[in-house]
């Protein structure tokens, strides 16, 4: 359950060309009738009544107006690796104010940086970033394993939360097998999986690991992953290339005995030890996209693979073979459209010889048969100055420019926050002073049937420092909205928290001739715009 006491208000203040968007408590009362939004059904809109003629000075609703354009239509999220504290919370054991403060930190950077969605991990080893039943709070978070927070608070609930404030998707990150990784110092709380049942959990190479060909481990991530879908207003769930571990040279994974009572029970034909491992991992994500979606289809189920499926593959290419030897058939998943979209983890430059960026893309993309999208990941912390890459801005931008020119790619995802809230060697202005510096929303999920946007009442009303709009909570139907202003002829978009139901336009810079309005649905479908002018006033 999640805890009422973080359901408090916290005051953020967002300046963008005289508009003010303020996430608080107080709300004005929208001023007009209601309307909807319109989604797939706009023939079900209904007509609007006949306006009384404006007084001079007053904000009025236009019956028929240009409107603005859309946004570009891109994913641009970054991953928040808790694991190790990568991300955040920077150190384990700091206090929730401390947590709640870096959290907010890390979103504000996101945004300004021109990001719309953050990829949050909250499982990192068979623990929890948030409350749960069923697994301990993560070493990570509070310093020890089952401890929790220093007061009633959910991480999880507050990231989902203000991220919407911000008008940022928060998917949730699972890692379904690791169960303990390296760097933990502290022992693993009784309620550990590794001590409720240590039959299902073997050490392998410094971590413990999730037996993925025992069906009770199965269900047991299956169950956590579920739990999280129903609880929280999350936008996607994400898993990585974390399946089978990693192998460690001279020494197999050690499930033999479960491989041995697996095919003492099979029908027909043997199997390999290496298609019976894929076979499983082909199980756990083609029923995790199914009963994912099956409690809310309008999620995004997204799943990053290691960025080669298998070496020649396109023809020329050298490296890992994933396929081989984390038993991930990632092709597999992405032509039967087991996710929403792919993330392959291209992580090497433009001019990698081995590992080509533009040509492995493009294999992805050919691969997506059903016409499943392909956001690539960037191996953006490359750019860190202590280390020896020597990446530059310009290489992970370049990506970003090629991944524009296909068709079958709708964004990026960064590898990760820390990269761009840290501004490694310049990387946060390059995007949004340069890639990123144009609103974005993300593509329309064609395979994410979400809620029909709902009848909310808007208006623009006068106030003592120039103008507000405002307008009624949609709820979970919609949880961004965007808000157009007409300035020296050219129009402009900010998405905005839907919840936020207040944006002040500041007389300082100037009132814009026109203000715009429309909802953005769960799917990414956009809502119809609705447009107020104030009979000669604005900036022209």
């Amino acid at each position: 359950m999640l805890m009422d006491s973080v359901r408090t208000c916290v005051g953020v203040v967002v300046m963008f060309a005289g508009l003010c968007v303020t996430h608080g408590c107080d709300r004005e009362q929208p001023a007009t009738t209601a309307r909807p939004g319109a989604g797939e059904a706009a023939e079900a809109v209904p007509q609007r009544p006949a306006q009384p003629a404006p007084r001079a000075g007053e904000w009025h609703e236009l019956m028929a107006a240009e409107t603005p354009s859309l946004p570009a239509r891109e994913f641009r999220a970054a991953w928040v690796a808790t694991v190790a504290n990568i991300d955040w919370p920077s150190k384990p054991g700091l206090t929730a104010a401390q947590q709640r403060a870096e959290a907010l930190g890390l979103m504000e950077a996101a945004k300004r940086a021109g990001l719309n969605a953050l990829v949050f991990q909250v499982r990192p080893a068979c623990d929890a970033m948030y409350a749960s039943e069923i697994e301990p709070w993560s070493e990570f978070l509070t310093g020890e394993s089952g401890k929790a927070p220093d007061e009633a608070y959910d991480p999880l609930e507050f990231w989902v939360r203000e991220c919407h404030a911000r008008g940022i998707e928060l998917h949730a990150w699972f890692n379904p097998f690791r169960a303990r990784h390296f760097e933990s110092k502290k022992p693993d709380a009784p309620t550990h999986i590794s001590n409720t049942r240590p039959d299902l959990v073997y050490e392998y190479d410094r971590y413990k690991w999730l037996d993925p060909g025992n069906p009770e481990a199965q269900d047991y991530s299956m169950r956590v992953i579920l739990d999280v879908v129903r609880r929280y207003d999350i936008d996607g769930i994400h898993i990585d290339d974390y399946f089978y571990p990693y192998p460690k040279a001279g020494e197999d994974f050690p499930d033999g005995a479960v491989y041995e009572r697996a095919m003492a029970g099979s029908a027909g034909g043997t199997p390999s030890k290496a298609d019976w491992r894929r076979a499983n991992i082909n199980t756990f994500v083609q029923r995790m996209y199914r009963e994912a979606k099956a409690l809310k289809p309008h999620l995004r189920v997204g799943i990053s693979p290691f960025g080669i499926w298998r070496p020649g593959h396109p023809a020329g290419v050298e490296g890992f073979d994933a396929y081989e030897r984390l038993y991930a058939d990632a092709r597999l998943w992405l032509r039967e459209g087991w996710m929403d979209y792919a993330a392959p983890q291209l992580y090497w430059k433009v001019s990698a010889p081995k590992q080509p960026f533009a040509p492995l893309l493009d294999w992805w993309i050919g691969e997506s048969v059903r016409g499943v999208p392909v956001f690539p990941g960037l191996y953006t912390s490359r750019l860190d100055p202590s280390g020896t890459s020597k990446w530059m801005p310009v290489d992970i931008t370049e990506q970003i420019e090629i991944s524009r020119t296909r068709a079958g790619a709708g964004g990026q995802i960064h590898f990760s926050m820390k990269a761009i809230s840290l501004n490694y060697v310049g990387i946060a202005p390059a995007l949004a002073e340069g890639v990123y510096a144009r609103e974005a929303i993300a593509p329309v999920c064609a395979t994410c049937p979400a809620p029909a946007l709902p009848l909310t009442s808007a208006g623009v009303i006068e106030t003592a420092g120039g103008a507000a709009l405002t307008w009624q909570d949609p709820g979970p139907a919609s949880r961004v909205a965007l808000v157009g202003w007409l300035k020296n002829g050219e129009w402009h978009v900010q998405r905005v928290g839907a919840s936020a139901q207040r944006v002040k336009f500041g007389q300082e810079q100037g009132l814009p001739r026109r203000i715009a309005f429309a909802l953005l649905g769960r799917d990414g479908v956009v809502g119809a715009w609705r447009v107020w002018e104030i009979p000669g006033g604005g900036a022209e």
